[in-house]
């Protein structure tokens, strides 16, 4: 049984708390007693409390670290496999009312182009989505009450779902817009939405409220506790996330677990997903504005050392990373990632023009998914385009237990595997096609049970023959 009344925001990141962990870890960082002990913890995939976290992301130990990115790799692989699921984000509207001072979306930017899709332009975009091959889509919208109400982000839902093209259809669309009310997020439940995703952007609330000086925004409570309104509103599945590079990383590395940690005591099951996007490059916006910015080693450190103390939860990387960095820590704890990505409004049905610009931030890896798929593959990964847990209702604890219990692997691998015959077979260059039909019949042997794998031998035949969307 768990608490229906949650803490406040003060309460569940407390800054004192955030403060103390911040010096045990600096003060432990060569402790290698307590370091043993707390990798040992780690071992048993039960996950680690921030305190014990923050040891091992501060760790100066070389044989150490080297054992911490082996573990969150074990750890990454018992959990979740080779699989890969692939999604794409689409943005809806960049009308925002909020003064955020990282974000080219912010109010007093006069000279970005200012875009919100109608229905039908959404069809177009939805369309080409769709002929890439994707099933799995992540809305993304400015705060405007007026050009972007709860109201129209239902409508392009509703719209999202009814396209069908071909052989494609969207099978999931998560939606990561602002903080809004209970009433609100139980219409975004009934309305059929995957995951809901908010990035706090920092912890620290004095830092916070500098970097959103104007708009709703600011309120740092009502932004920090969305997330229990969410499941207050019946959202099982709620994704948190933070922009590394806005303040001190080990700060917000803490703040992120300690969120986690006040979701799984309070709601009975932590966050679905945990996103790690770091500033970039963007219309009136320098990152090296910023002081805090993070190098590669750094950040491969934080997804190690996040996998570890939360290996339940899924991690998300986006096309803010370049191949080479995403490749890295794909191995260390990455289970989504996106691909062929656009960060304008508008721009999969035809290109944006530059006078138009609209994007959000700068993407670093610019490839089709064709070949983020085929690089995937090229690295025994298996592209995932699943999204049947959520249309089966494993979601929220009912999902949790079964990927604590390891019986996930038994719908997740299956289904990874149909759904990239379906990619296979509708959309892949054929370099790709040859590369991942070896792949699966390889990974076919991953199944262990005789039913489960002779109905998947039948669909993967049958998919050749027009069948589409079996699912266990």
């Amino acid at each position: 049984m768990y608490n229906v009344m949650s803490p406040k925001a003060e309460e569940f990141i407390s800054h004192e708390e955030i403060l103390d962990s911040l010096e045990y870890g600096e003060k432990n960082k060569e402790n290698r007693e307590l370091i043993d002990r707390i990798l040992a913890k780690a071992r048993e995939r039960r996950g680690l409390s921030h305190r014990e976290a923050m040891v091992l992301l501060d760790c100066e130990l070389e044989d150490k670290i080297q054992e911490i990115f082996a573990l969150a790799e074990q750890i990454k692989k018992d959990f979740y496999g080779n699989r890969i699921v692939m999604f794409a984000p689409l943005y809806l509207s960049n009308y925002c009312v909020n003064g955020c001072e990282y974000c080219p979306y912010h109010a007093k930017n006069k000279h970005i182009a200012r875009k919100k899709l109608t229905q039908e332009e959404i069809v177009k975009e939805v369309t080409a989505l769709q002929d890439m091959g994707h099933k799995r889509l992540a809305l993304e919208a400015g705060e405007d009450p007026v050009h972007n109400p709860i109201e129209y982000i239902l409508e392009c839902i509703h719209t999202i779902y009814g396209i069908r093209h071909k052989n494609g259809a969207i099978r999931r669309v998560n939606v990561n817009i602002a903080a809004t009310t209970v009433e609100n997020y139980r219409k975004l439940k009934e309305a059929g939405i995957g995951t809901y995703i908010l990035f706090q952007e920092t912890y620290h609330r004095e830092s916070y409220e500098k970097l959103h000086p104007t708009g709703p925004k600011h309120d740092y409570a009502y932004h920090t506790e969305a997330m229990d309104r969410a499941m207050e509103g019946g959202i099982d599945d709620v994704g948190l996330g933070v922009l590394f590079g806005l303040n001190n990383y080990r700060y917000d590395f803490a703040g992120i677990l300690m969120h986690a940690e006040h979701l799984e005591a309070y709601k009975g099951v932590g966050p679905h997903t945990i996103s790690v996007p770091r500033l970039r490059r963007a219309d009136d916006i320098d990152p090296d504005a910023f002081d805090n910015g993070i190098t590669d080693e750094t950040f491969a450190r934080i997804v190690a050392c996040i996998r570890i103390a939360v290996p339940y939860t899924g991690m998300i990387v986006s096309t803010r990373e370049s191949q080479s960095c995403r490749e890295k820590v794909l191995h260390l704890g990455i289970s989504q990632i996106s691909g062929g990505s656009r960060t304008s409004v508008g721009g999969y049905a035809g290109p944006e023009p530059e006078e138009e610009n609209s994007a959000q931030f700068d993407v670093s890896d610019n490839r089709t998914l064709d070949q983020v798929v085929k690089w995937l593959m090229e690295m025994d990964y298996v592209p995932s385009f699943c999204t049947a847990c959520y249309r089966e209702g494993r979601t929220g604890d009912r999902f949790m237990t079964l990927l604590k219990s390891g019986q996930i692997v038994n719908c997740c691998h299956p289904n990874a595997l149909m759904t990239l015959k379906e990619y296979l077979e509708d959309y892949a260059a054929e370099e790709t096609k040859a590369i991942g039909d070896k792949l699966i019949e390889k990974e076919l042997d991953v199944i262990t049970n005789p039913k489960v794998k002779e109905k998947v031998v039948d669909y993967l035949k049958n998919i050749h023959n027009g069948q589409r969307d079996f699912r266990f």
